[in-house]
């Protein structure tokens, strides 16, 4: 029978400006991480149905969350280090159903595609952060 698990232990970090791993999962209330397969049609002339192959993979990871100004020195580092070449990418660890020993974790390289503010007037500061990942990525348990 399946075990299930709840979101709320999900556990995301992404390096910062010292290039070492830093936890954010306390400022995130979103994550998610498509995984995609790229197909290429192999259909010959006089084929009745479509056949494929399998290609290249790749994810992305979209993270939502509140405004935090250590958080937010953290990614605008990373972003100008990203930028003038002094990290090529960045490592992430993702836990979907938290950190505790013997969990799934995912973890590899990524690039941030945008980093977004948003701040309403009736209520709290949010962002919201995109990541491309290059290269694999790589299931283990913690």
């Amino acid at each position: 029978m399946p075990t299930f698990k709840h979101g709320k232990n999900a556990d995301f970090s992404l390096d910062g400006s010292a290039a070492t791993l830093v936890n954010i999962s306390n400022t995130l209330n979103s994550i998610n991480m498509p995984r995609a397969i790229e197909t290429a049609e192999t259909t010959a002339f006089g084929s009745q149905d479509k056949t494929y192959i399998t290609g290249l993979s790749g994810a992305t990871i979209s993270l939502a969350g509140m405004f935090d100004a250590t958080v937010d020195g953290n990614i605008s580092t990373a972003i100008t280090h990203l930028k003038s070449g002094s990290f090529a990418s960045l490592s992430f660890q993702y836990g979907p159903s938290g950190s505790a020993t013997g969990l799934p974790k995912f973890t590899g390289e990524a690039l941030i595609t945008s980093y977004d503010l948003s701040s309403p007037v009736g209520d709290t500061i949010t962002y919201s952060l995109e990541l491309q990942v290059t290269g694999a990525v790589t299931q283990s348990t913690f």
